[in-house]
């Protein structure tokens, strides 16, 4: 049976359901639904990894990425959204001082190849 992630990464699966997420919007929503400890477990586990995970990825254009890959990009993602929230907001869950995150609406559009 195929890994969720490339093997090397493998002790990450246990993040794919809750954090590969493919859109910002998902993403979004996944950080002010979580708790600081949910947010802090996941960061703690990812940031030490960081750059080897964007070193592994860099060889694969992003149209050519398998999927187990592509799920790994989408835990990196996770964590560039919800970085801000541990290391600078306080372990607020949204951006303080700023608009309601929902009222803007990302836009993703099919990319034909």
């Amino acid at each position: 049976m195929e890994g969720l992630l490339p093997q090397e990464f493998s002790d990450l699966e246990h993040f794919v359901d809750q954090w590969a997420l493919a859109t910002q919007g998902e993403r979004e929503s996944k950080r002010r639904s979580t708790t600081l400890e949910q947010r802090k477990e996941f960061y703690d586990a990812m940031t030490p990894r960081l750059e080897t995970i964007l070193t592994w990825l860099d060889r694969f254009p992003l149209e050519e990425m398998p999927v187990d890959a592509r799920r790994l990009l989408h835990l990196i993602l996770s964590l560039a959204e919800i970085a801000p929230t541990v290391e600078l907001y306080r372990g607020s869950a949204t951006v303080p001082y700023s608009f309601e995150e929902s009222r803007f609406i990302a836009v993703h559009r099919n990319r034909q190849h």
